[in-house]
C-alpha cells in the first residue's frame, strides 16, 4: 500500500471550513481509491491553488490528495455535505 507516499505536507486546515487554507494545495495525487469505509473527511483544496483537487483524510489520520475529477472522491465528498448540511 502506497498510500503514505502520497501524504499531503500542509502548515494547517481551518476547522469547521470545507475548503483549504491557500497554503494547503495539492501538487501530487493519489491514483488509487480509499474505501468508503476508511474516509473520515473530504475537503477541497482552496481556490488560489493551481489544480482543483480533494484531500481525502483516512482513518488512520493521513492526507491524501485525489484529483477533483475523481468519481470517488465527488461522491464522498457530496455525501459528506449531506450527512452534514
Amino acid at each position: 500500500n502506497n498510500l503514505h507516499c502520497y501524504l499531503l505536507m500542509m502548515s494547517y486546515i481551518s476547522q469547521g471550513v470545507k475548503q483549504m487554507s491557500p497554503v494547503s494545495c495539492c501538487f501530487e495525487f493519489f491514483t488509487g481509491r480509499v474505501p468508503s469505509k476508511q474516509i473520515v473527511s473530504v475537503m477541497e483544496t482552496h481556490s488560489s491553488c493551481g489544480a482543483k483537487a480533494f484531500v481525502v483524510t483516512t482513518a488512520k489520520r493521513r492526507k491524501i490528495c485525489v484529483g477533483h475529477y475523481v468519481n470517488w472522491a465527488q461522491e464522498a465528498f457530496k455525501k459528506q455535505n449531506v450527512i452534514e448540511g
